[in-house]
């Protein structure tokens, strides 16, 4: 008798803290006072897996933007990091802008970043557009190689394959030579990798540290806020942003999907120091070591004009600033919104932005993968087609190999190159960086491959997807109410 009293009593308790526990996670929630959409989807988890929600939760819910993990403008704000005064900048190039029409058109783009990320439009730029991972390694690995004070990288993913140790070894190499080489990499991204790659650099006397490591007990505030960037700077002079990681994959492809297509930019000019700001202001954050110095900023003697305004996103911003130069490109476009994104889960607002466009008579287009990396996504981005088909939005699925290029081209005169995906995580969540470039030239060559592409994609009729299996709408269905939570 008085054993099972003891084991109500516990039971009574256990059920206690169960319901508090809810109620709390519940409360918390609500209290986060973020996109309705997505507080509903997390409070409809938690209602019907309530154990396993509340664990998915604190993993992947928790909005850090507003408790500030890091923050990007207090760090500039307390005196901490002056590095942008270093750099030779100008504001809006007047004299170029309003020559042009379409350029004119734009003005509150780059006001935009201005404002919301302290993004600096740089005029005095070479642009080289490397279309695939040949170009793309070839020429970051000429530039390290060629490398004389400094080397800085930050990437994503680095794989133990023939093109991440090509890099190791050259890294190495030039470390030995005597050049200063930082090295970011995300603790998540690059799980896979062995101790003893990292630790072979790290011996040669190459600084390398991940980004918010993933360790208990901090791994239920890290692990959904992942450093997404691929960023090379090379003395200062040459920069490098684009879709691609360190991996074989964008050279050989893989056997479940083919070629990796992914588009990758070469700067030169004054654009590199706002990406050498971004770097060294993360580099800050993983050690805590400021990095200044003229050697960082050297002046340019790029005489070639292209306008060039690189902007950075994370849960260290105020704002979602490249989710915001989306939309206000989009809602601006005059004539034409070309997009291409292996992962498309937008806001309600880009998906607004984007049916009104194209029902105010716009030409608007968009690639997706015909074959994803990942089946929930895959679905649920297919889930939006039929409403898109519906507004007259142009959907063609890629054949030939995944598309991985994060493109935006709009009214052939904008084009955004960066590691953004057209989704939520990399709006809210993830570390991104996007090159935003204002030039008909540049833009016409991305344009150019854009309809290249198109001829290996299947353009979608409404009709036919409409026909398509009852049990793939039932999928996209289901994966659409996790959307919000990726």
């Amino acid at each position: 008798m008085f054993q099972e009293t003891i084991r109500n009593t516990l039971n009574t308790i256990v059920e206690i803290i169960y319901i508090l526990t809810i109620a709390f996670t519940v409360i918390l929630i609500i209290q986060q006072k973020g996109d309705p959409l997505k507080t509903i989807s997390w409070l409809l988890v938690i209602f019907l897996l309530p154990i396993i929600g509340i664990i998915l939760y604190f993993f992947f819910g928790k909005n850090y933007r507003k408790e500030k993990i890091f923050s990007r403008k207090g760090l500039t704000d307390l005196g901490h990091m002056k590095i942008l005064s270093q750099a030779q900048f100008i504001n809006l190039p007047k004299n170029v802008i309003f020559k042009n029409e379409k350029l004119r058109n734009k003005i509150n783009i780059m006001r935009l970043l201005l404002n919301n990320s302290k993004s600096i439009l740089t005029e005095k730029n070479k642009v080289t557009i490397l279309q695939n991972g040949h170009a793309t390694f070839d020429s970051i690995l000429q530039a390290i190689g060629e490398a004389k004070h400094h080397i800085h990288l930050e990437y994503y993913i680095i794989e133990d394959d023939h093109i991440g140790n090509l890099f190791r070894k050259l890294l190495i190499k030039k470390a030995t030579e005597g050049v200063n080489i930082r090295f970011i990499y995300d603790d998540v991204g690059c799980w896979s990798l062995p101790k003893h790659f990292i630790d072979s650099m790290t011996d040669a006397g190459i600084e390398a540290y991940p980004f918010l490591p993933v360790r208990f007990p901090s791994l239920t505030n890290k692990i959904n806020y992942r450093n997404h960037r691929k960023i090379v700077v090379v003395d200062g002079k040459i920069g490098f942003v684009g879709g691609l990681n360190l991996a074989d994959r964008y050279l050989q492809g893989s056997k479940e999907l083919g070629i990796w297509r992914d588009t990758h930019i070469r700067l030169e000019g004054e654009s590199v120091a706002s990406l050498q700001v971004i770097f060294l202001v993360d580099w800050y954050f993983v050690c805590e070591e400021l990095v200044k110095g003229k050697n960082y900023f050297p002046v340019t003697d790029i005489q070639e004009h292209h306008l060039v305004q690189i902007t950075a996103s994370g849960p260290d911003s105020d704002w979602a600033s490249i989710m915001q130069a989306y939309f206000s490109a989009i809602a601006s476009a005059k004539s034409s919104i070309y997009i291409s994104t292996p992962y498309f889960l937008p806001n309600e607002s880009i998906l607004t932005a984007l049916k009104t466009a194209s029902l105010s008579g716009l030409d608007v287009r968009i690639i997706l993968p015909a074959k994803s990396d990942s089946t929930i996504v895959f679905y649920s981005s297919r889930s939006y087609v039929t409403e898109l088909l519906d507004a007259g939005i142009k959907i063609y699925f890629y054949e030939k190999g995944f598309p991985h290029s994060k493109l935006l081209l709009v009214d052939g005169v904008l084009c955004s190159v960066g590691t953004a995906n057209l989704d939520i995580r990399s709006f809210d969540q993830n570390f991104e960086v996007s090159a935003l470039i204002y030039d008909e030239e540049l833009t016409s060559e991305l344009q150019n491959s854009y309809l290249s592409d198109l001829q290996n994609s299947t353009e979608i009729n409404l009709r036919d997807w409409e026909n398509r299996s009852r049990i793939d709408g039932i999928k996209e269905s289901i994966a659409r109410i996790f959307s919000p939570l990726l």
